[in-house]
């Protein structure tokens, strides 16, 4: 199952809106959301029929044992994060506890474990013929990263006999966005024409050419600064990436998003223009001579 994974190295850009209309227009029978932070790919899908969740276990977290507990005070005095409380009983701060240990270490009276910690959940939504892989990370909990992973490790686990898969992938360049192109047979990066677009998407591109992968490069919203644009263009004509089109600010996306549609269920002047990019991207990724 080859991979199509759509990035733009900060949040804002439009890049979950530009996924749901490829995954419309291909028609795709496989496709995730890998932004396990602030997934949104779901409030513009259709319903499906079977449901399947299971819990996220991600980093170990101290647990005291209130029988065991001796009130010793050791494990306040060595938590180098202060997630020890100290009142009627000793509570740990699930928000702050690191699971680095050391209170288990110390306490004389061994009432302190490690146990696995509940840090999201993952959810597979399915027809006969068509899955989505999306999860939701718990507030302040880490390991993103390894939960992108387990996304796209159920998509490929479900759906491996599909010929492809689109990928809403994570924003910014850290553990989620190299999780999400693990595996990935070509990216597309959709940026916007501001300061702050062009500085992560310069970012995002170095990340995706350290990965040794196909990429090609959008534009959306591209007439709100037509000098940035133009920069843009010529900075994927500079560094010889595939500039796969622009889409203009288009006010009936938002009315679209808000009615929990995609932009090709609309009559817009961007759902044209996204549907251009579409069929240049789809012809680079599915070729395979390039």
């Amino acid at each position: 199952m080859k991979q199509l994974v759509i990035l733009s190295g900060k949040g804002g850009t439009g890049k979950t809106t530009i996924a749901s209309a490829f995954i419309q227009l291909a028609h795709a029978s496989a496709y995730a959301d890998c932004d396990v932070d602030a997934p949104n790919l779901h409030l513009i899908n259709r319903n499906f029929d079977h449901q399947n969740k299971e819990d996220y276990h991600g980093l170990v977290k101290a647990n005291i044992n209130q029988e065991l507990c001796i009130k010793c005070h050791y494990c306040v005095d060595h938590c180098r994060f202060n997630a020890i409380q100290e009142g009627l009983q000793f509570v740990v701060n699930q928000l702050s506890c690191e699971g680095c240990g050391v209170c288990e270490l110390v306490c004389p009276a061994h009432a302190i474990s490690l146990v696995s910690s509940v840090d999201g959940e993952i959810t597979l939504s399915f027809n006969d013929d068509e899955f989505f892989s999306s999860a939701t990370l718990k507030m302040g909990s880490g390991t993103s990263g390894m939960l992108v992973s387990r996304v796209k490790a159920q998509l490929k686990e479900k759906a491996d006999n599909l010929p492809f898969a689109i990928i809403d992938g994570s924003p910014g360049i850290g553990c989620p966005v190299i999780a999400s192109i693990n595996g990935a047979d070509m990216v597309l990066v959709v940026t916007e024409p501001s300061l702050s677009g062009i500085s992560d998407m310069k970012r995002i591109v170095q990340t995706i050419q350290k990965a040794h992968l196909k990429m090609a490069l959008c534009i959306n919203k591209s007439d709100i600064n037509i000098n940035q644009s133009l920069a843009i263009k010529e900075f994927a004509k500079k560094n010889s990436i595939p500039f796969a089109g622009e889409i203009p600010f288009d006010e009936e996306v938002i009315k679209c998003i808000n009615k929990g549609k995609t932009i090709i269920e609309s009559d817009s002047k961007a759902k044209d223009a996204i549907k251009i990019i579409f069929n240049r991207v789809m012809k680079w990724f599915l070729d395979e001579n390039e």
